[in-house]
């Protein structure tokens, strides 16, 4: 996530066109869907573990639910963070819908299917199917007129409005949804043994996933317009299945000795909503306006690298405050 903002804001006009930037961008690509997918993890995880700590199911659902919902005010507090310390430049970027405007609806909506189904079997057809529907339908609702007359912060939800749309409900909801089914999986296995049974099957299937997506790719289209890189299922499941892929081989590093100890990678993930927030406006906002789009690629990976370290001492410094607010309000 990092590395695509920073490379993206200053990295100069020039080197835009090296292929490695090209790569960069790929790479740092998968940030956002996979913002979305672990919070889709979570969703599971969360429910289940109130259920277990005594909670009805309706109760639990409604607290992953009502977060859901915080994240979705979160966001319009940041656009307005941002309108502020932008200068009150525009007040059309008020309306703006970023990925705290997709993610909290999604989890809101997640929450409401993990509580109206009971079952494992029950939850993984559910969620199942509304992964397949929001990815096959994503290229129809991008084309359709009825949709037209939306006023455009409305619209911005649902498809792509200029100026006002980096995500949209279609498809990038159905990576959270998505995350729901891996999380389903990890939240069954109740135990080490199991949870070492599930990490290899879980890693089959997501390249089993990727590989379909990939070859699904080079089939015709059985839409009228569909764009590879924006709206088409076959590169959600490509991503899907990559991302899947990832948890099991981040659990392998976890259970490795190289894994075993304090990580940094742990630290970013555990204040991941705090470093989004604060890097957004470091990075694109005014203060960075000196080098933005300014560096040759190498000086702009560099000064990634930098920032990336400068991030992780904020996230270990929020830790160590809230750690120590819970303990003196604790004493008192």
């Amino acid at each position: 996530m990092i590395e695509a903002h920073t490379l993206d804001a200053w990295t100069r006009p020039a080197d835009r066109e090296l292929r490695a930037f090209g790569w960069s961008l790929i790479l740092g690509g998968f940030g956002a869907p996979l913002f979305l997918f672990l919070a889709g993890v979570a969703v599971a995880l969360s429910a289940s573990a109130k259920v277990t700590r005594g909670a009805p199911i309706s109760i639990a659902s409604a607290a992953v639910r009502r977060r859901g919902w915080e994240i979705f005010g979160l966001a319009f507090l940041f656009r307005l963070q941002s309108f502020v310390l932008g200068g009150f430049s525009s007040p059309r970027s008020l309306l703006k819908v970023d990925i705290l405007n997709i993610m909290g609806p999604s989890i809101a909506g997640a929450a409401t299917l993990w509580g109206a189904t009971r079952s494992f079997a029950s939850r993984l057809a559910a969620f199942g199917a509304v992964t397949a529907l929001v990815a096959m339908v994503t290229p129809i609702v991008r084309e359709m007129r009825i949709l037209d007359p939306l006023p455009a912060p409305i619209e911005g939800y649902l498809r792509p409005a200029p100026g006002l749309t980096n995500f949209t409900l279609f498809p990038w909801a159905a990576f959270v949804f998505a995350g729901t089914i891996v999380g389903l999986f990890i939240d069954r296995a109740s135990d080490v043994s199991l949870e070492r049974k599930l990490m290899p099957r879980l890693a089959a299937v997501g390249a089993l996933v990727a590989a379909a997506g990939y070859a699904a790719s080079y089939l015709p289209s059985i839409y009228e317009r569909s764009n590879f890189w924006t709206s088409s299922p076959t590169f959600f499941f490509l991503r899907s299945g990559i991302l899947t892929l990832a948890v099991a081989a981040a659990y392998a590093w976890e259970r490795s000795p190289a894994g075993t100890g304090w990580s940094p990678m742990a630290q970013l993930g555990r204040t991941s909503l705090f470093i989004y927030w604060i890097h957004i406006e470091l990075v694109y906002g005014l203060i960075a306006e000196p080098i933005k789009r300014q560096l040759a690629f190498g000086w702009a990976i560099a000064a990634f690298v930098v920032f990336t370290a400068a991030m992780l001492g904020v996230s270990i410094v929020k830790t160590r405050v809230v750690e120590r607010w819970r303990v003196s309000r604790q004493a008192r």
